[in-house]
């Protein structure tokens, strides 16, 4: 007997999804657990495995088509079997949910709901995987190589360019650094000529794209931010840092003492390390922090759990295996979702100061700057100093000034006093 498979709900934000890639076609015969085909959320693309068994008798929604959840993804059952009666009735059912409830256009505005869950992050992100640039490339450009001779390309870069037997040597790329992403493959032309007319392309949104601005729009319009900036002293937190790395032999870095330091600040201030509920204000006495990451196509930001109880080490393994797991698209709704506060980092990017838009429920984001030397005054005398800059985005509703501002000296404390990390 046939029987329907239906678009899945991979994360709590999913309304939508986009089938990357079928793994199989009309006529195979699909055992339980076999991998049906790749679909694309809010937030990551997910590999499909089927839990029915039986012919694939018909597919609902094609390579690259965007579909609602629980839209008819594909049917399967016995070889020949006509589904042409399953399909008609599926064609009714909208049509008579629309007599019961009328549906806001697609262009209205939608009230948000009380969140009950963490949201798309909103953030930059403190660990980047290259973005891809706009910027248009010639075909004199050279491809990004790494120190060991492996050229520097996106997965799907290179999956693309084996299909089409293109030698990654020959192609520039005009990612982040040289690398090579999938429009380079796409627009390769062996032995081409730099083209000095003016171009441009377009891309449609993907659903990373369209939830990470809905998300952000529902946060900036509808929570009161409040900003606050500190300036901290990062002599002592740079000396530490080199005695652990020489002590330990674990290369930790600033980022992972930044979430070491705002996991204990948290701690000592619960009225920051909290979340708005619409009617009500959570109090967290646990600490799972959010650390925001860019992808190829969008923003992550995967949670370091009781990050107040763990090692500096332990918090550094933790974030780079999230990084790598973020720039592969392993990434799993369970990493992301929790966060009680969130950081982001575009210090690597020589950025001295920014703000960040809150990630709800979240009532916090700390936008942590770089490390600059600049002249600074110390026992009557000026001397260089090394000062970075946060800067504490905090939603009025739930967090006042002053709550702000004593959890950021205490964040300060701790950074410019690197014992206190390891304080009981």
């Amino acid at each position: 007997m046939a029987e329907i498979v239906l678009m899945p709900k991979l994360s709590d934000t999913m309304t939508e999804g986009v089938v990357a890639e079928w793994h199989k076609k009309v006529g195979d015969k699909v055992e339980s657990g076999d991998l049906l085909a790749e679909i694309e959320s809010d937030k990551a693309t997910m590999e499909f495995e089927s839990f029915q068994e039986g012919v694939l008798l018909h597919i609902g929604i094609e390579a690259g088509a965007t579909a609602p959840v629980d839209s008819i993804l594909a049917i399967l059952g016995d070889e020949g079997e006509d589904v042409t009666a399953i399909l008609e009735e599926a064609k009714k059912k909208p049509a008579e949910s629309d007599k019961i409830e009328a549906t806001p256009k697609a262009d209205a505005p939608v009230a948000p709901k009380t969140p009950v869950a963490p949201k798309t992050p909103v953030a930059p992100t403190p660990i980047p995987a290259p973005v891809e640039s706009s910027a248009p490339k010639t075909a004199s450009s050279a491809p990004a190589v790494l120190n060991d001779g492996k050229i520097v390309a996106s997965p799907l870069a290179r999956k693309l360019a084996e299909e089409k037997n293109i030698p990654l040597s020959q192609v520039p790329g005009s990612g982040d650094g040289g690398r090579i992403v999938k429009r380079d493959i796409e627009n390769f032309i062996p032995g081409g000529v730099v083209n000095t007319s003016e171009s441009f392309y377009e891309e449609g949104l993907n659903s990373m794209r369209k939830v990470i601005g809905q998300r952000l729009s529902e946060s900036k319009f509808s929570a009161p931010h409040f900003y606050l900036t500190q300036s901290i002293d990062m002599d002592n937190a740079m000396v530490a840092r080199k005695a652990i790395i020489e002590a330990k032999g674990t290369k930790v870095s600033f980022n992972d003492m930044v979430l070491k330091a705002t996991a204990k600040a948290l701690k000592k201030h619960p009225g920051v390390n909290c979340s708005f509920l619409g009617d009500r204000v959570r109090y967290n006495d646990h600490v799972h922090i959010g650390v925001a990451m860019a992808v190829e196509n969008g923003l992550l930001v995967p949670v370091v759990r009781f990050a107040d109880q763990k090692s500096l080490q332990d918090i550094s393994a933790e974030v780079k295996d999230y990084s790598v797991r973020a720039k592969d698209n392993k990434l799993t709704p369970d990493d992301w979702a929790g966060s009680t506060f969130t950081v982001s980092n575009l210090g690597m990017f020589g950025i001295e100061s920014f703000t960040s838009i809150i990630n709800s429920p979240d009532a916090a984001i700390m936008a942590i700057g770089g490390i600059k030397q600049v002249p600074v005054v110390k026992n009557n005398e000026i001397v260089p100093g090394n000062i970075m800059k946060v800067t504490l985005s905090c939603d009025h509703r739930a967090v006042d000034g002053a709550v702000g501002a004593a959890f950021l000296l205490t964040f300060k404390q701790i950074l410019e006093n690197p014992v206190l990390m390891y304080e009981l």
